[in-house]
């Protein structure tokens, strides 16, 4: 399956000779690159959530856009687009009903670097006609990362673990581990061989005994945390050492994470701040 919506990924650029001039996006991620690099013309409509500030960083700003009413493949195409950017983690029957429509699909399938992240914007910027706004985008973004390192170089790096109110860990080839390789900390869980998400193994955590527990400010965690084991049994959730980082932030997967770098680095470096 994700072979054929691959293909289908590939249309745009193989079959048009002319740029779309009506895209909807089907996630939060994609509105991101979209505005990134669209003309405002071009956008059609943002995802149902590109307004909620929990899960968009630019929230107010996407006010000024259309925005479909849910995921489902019928809002979509009410906004008769000519291209729809969809991930490896929209829902396949939705995918399916908008392959069956006819319409232009356009996969992201990978996000869990920076430079995956650079990769898709390129991608989108050649087929929207902008690619000197992605290649913009990326030098800026460079530049703010190179900066952030500067200000870590030397830093004694934190051991920390992503916390959450799901049995899930976070481990090597996830976006969390690619927030702290560029925010001066040691993702425990991958140190220990975990690769991507995995369930959550209860004693293996208190051998890690991370020094830091990071979450999202959404979900409560300093109320749910402390009874929730393993959490409960660390001495880092004992001792009030948990970093609140915006979901938003915490979970982005485009070149907009780089303000959850520096939020997180502020949060455990706060030194190299001042």
């Amino acid at each position: 399956m994700k072979r054929l919506i691959f293909l289908f990924a590939l249309v745009p650029a193989l079959l048009w000779g002319r740029v779309p001039l009506r895209v909807v996006s089907h996630t939060v991620g994609t509105d991101d690159l979209l505005l990134a690099v669209a003309d405002p013309g071009q956008i059609a409509a943002l995802s149902r959530f590109s307004r909620d500030p929990r899960y968009s960083i630019h929230a107010r700003e996407n006010e000024k856009h259309p925005t479909v009413r849910d995921a489902e493949a019928e809002s979509i195409l009410r906004h008769k687009p000519d291209l729809v950017l969809i991930t490896s983690y929209s829902k396949p029957e939705v995918v399916e009903l908008l392959r069956r429509s006819k319409v232009n699909l356009m996969l992201f399938d990978h996000f869990e670097s920076l430079e995956d992240a650079y990769a898709n914007l390129r991608r989108l910027g050649q087929t929207l006609g902008h690619p000197e706004r992605a290649e913009a985008v990326i030098q800026r973004s460079q530049a703010r990362v190179a900066e952030l390192q500067k200000r870590l170089a030397g830093v004694k790096p934190v051991r920390v673990m992503a916390a959450g109110i799901y049995p899930f860990v976070a481990g090597a080839g996830t976006t969390f581990d690619d927030l702290c390789l560029h925010a001066g900390a040691i993702n425990v869980v991958a140190q220990a061989g975990v690769k991507g998400h995995q369930p959550m193994p209860t004693e293996k955590v208190l051998t890690w005994n991370p020094d830091v527990l990071v979450g999202a400010k959404d979900e409560d965690l300093p109320t749910i945390l402390p009874k929730t084991p393993p959490y409960k049994y660390l001495p880092a959730m004992k001792y009030g050492r948990l970093v609140l980082i915006p979901r938003a932030l915490f979970s982005n997967t485009t070149h907009l994470r780089i303000e959850g770098y520096e939020w997180l680095a502020r949060a455990l470096h706060p030194e190299r701040f001042r």
